[in-house]
């Protein structure tokens, strides 16, 4: 096993701070990747607001009703922001589904090159009757590695299910679209 407890508590913190590392990428990416949808969101609001006000405005200084609804059908083209907005969503989540898978990866292949010295160091100096707690750490290990990456791997099924939303949104958007004009 390890030759002395300095070792282990090596190890161990290394392996902590790989975990710890990954999910400060992650997570600074899912905090910048929200503040980008925020900011499109507050973006669409103004824009929506500012083409009621504009449409408002010229409908009031109409000269007769005809004059007042041909505006109003000239402003009526609801759906156009709507794909706009679900083409920049999915930019968005293109690009944090892109920086994570990438982060991911990469935290994952330092994470496993230090679980394998980790095992390598755990069954060096093994003294003879310690073969069972041996298996014992390198199992504990093992399920510690694969519970990383089931939650990886569960993250990206869920951004995979909100990008197959936006693109079915935006696939019964854009038929709307084109029977309004």
């Amino acid at each position: 096993m390890f030759t002395n407890p300095e070792q282990f508590a090596s190890a161990t913190k290394t392996l902590f701070e790989l975990q710890m590392m990954t999910f400060n990428a992650l997570t600074s990416k899912a905090v910048q990747g929200v503040e980008q949808v925020v900011s499109l969101n507050m973006t669409t609001a103004k824009n929506s607001v500012q083409g009621s006000m504009a449409m408002g405005k010229e409908m009031s200084q109409a000269k007769d009703p005809k004059a007042a609804i041909d505006v109003a059908t000239a402003h009526a083209k609801p759906m156009a922001g709507a794909v706009q907005y679900g083409e920049q969503l999915k930019v968005i989540i293109d690009d944090i589904h892109s920086e994570f898978t990438q982060a991911a990866d990469a935290h994952i292949a330092e994470a496993k090159s230090a679980l394998t010295a980790l095992i390598y160091d755990v069954t060096q100096n093994v003294k003879p009757g310690s073969e069972n707690a041996v298996e014992i750490i390198k199992t504990a290990i093992d399920n510690a590695f694969q519970g990383y990456e089931q939650v990886t791997k569960a993250t990206r099924q869920a951004v995979q299910v909100v990008e197959d939303q936006i693109a079915k949104a935006t696939a019964q958007v854009a038929p709307a679209e084109k029977n309004a004009a």
